[in-house]
């Protein structure tokens, strides 16, 4: 019992952590959000007893969903790095496989130019074999962004 009590008060520290922009998207009873708000503000002592309140008031609600919505702010950042790192894998594959790697870019975004990304790919590789600045590699990685954005 006193252990569920002291995570659902810990719970409540780590959203007064948060910004009030990103605690503005959490499912927070209106008693909770202000309780939030004043524990940023305070200080020291103050800020400890607030804090205790807002375990208080955690515990006379389901805490599942605040959870849930604080486990996916923590994981964004996570999540975008991955995503960037699968995109820069398939612009590797493009300029090292070339043709077979575009048909994947295709299948996996309709909306790519064949035309464009196979232009792209042949600059890339002479930039590469002429030992220039690789600005058609950069070109395809956000070509390929753009692509996953508006996917």
């Amino acid at each position: 019992m006193k252990e569920d009590m002291e995570a659902l008060q810990k719970l409540g520290e780590e959203l007064v952590g948060l910004k009030p922009s990103v605690l503005e998207k959490f499912p927070l009873p209106d008693d909770l959000a202000e309780a939030i708000k004043d524990a940023q503000r305070f200080k020291n002592e103050a800020k400890r007893r607030q804090l205790q309140y807002i375990g208080k008031l955690m515990r006379q609600i389901e805490p599942e969903p605040i959870q849930a919505a604080l486990d996916k702010v923590r994981n964004k950042h996570a999540q975008a790095s991955a995503e960037l790192h699968k995109l820069e894998a398939l612009r590797d594959r493009l300029v090292e496989e070339g043709d077979s790697a575009i048909e994947e870019v295709l299948e996996k975004f309709p909306s790519a130019d064949r035309q464009r990304l196979r232009q792209l790919v042949r600059q890339a590789n002479k930039e590469k074999k002429q030992s220039k600045p690789p600005k058609a590699y950069r070109e395809i990685f956000q070509t390929l962004k753009e692509l996953n954005d508006d996917a």
